[in-house]
C-alpha cells in the first residue's frame, strides 16, 4: 500500500469514527425519559439497526482482507 493511500485511510477514518461516536452518543441523549417517550420495541429497532450495520462493515473488512491474502480457493477435486 502506497503511504499515500495509508494517509487518506487514516485521515477517512479518524473523522468518519469520530462523527460515528459523536452520533452513537446523540442517540443514547434520547435515553431521557424526561424529554422523550419511547417504548421498549423502539430501542431493540434501534440498536438492532446500529448492531446489524456495524456487522455489514466488519463483514466488507473480512471479505477485503481475505482476497488480499487469497481468501478461500475454490478447486473440484
Amino acid at each position: 500500500m502506497r503511504e499515500k493511500d495509508r494517509e487518506k485511510f487514516v485521515r477517512l477514518a479518524t473523522r468518519r469514527v469520530i462523527n460515528a461516536l459523536k452520533a452513537i452518543q446523540l442517540i443514547g441523549n434520547l435515553s431521557n425519559r424526561s424529554n422523550y417517550d419511547y417504548t421498549s420495541e423502539d430501542v431493540q429497532k434501534i440498536f438492532k439497526a446500529l448492531q446489524d450495520e456495524l456487522s455489514i462493515s466488519r463483514k466488507k473488512f473480512d471479505l477485503a482482507q481475505k482476497r488480499q491474502v487469497g481468501g478461500s480457493e475454490f478447486r473440484l477435486d
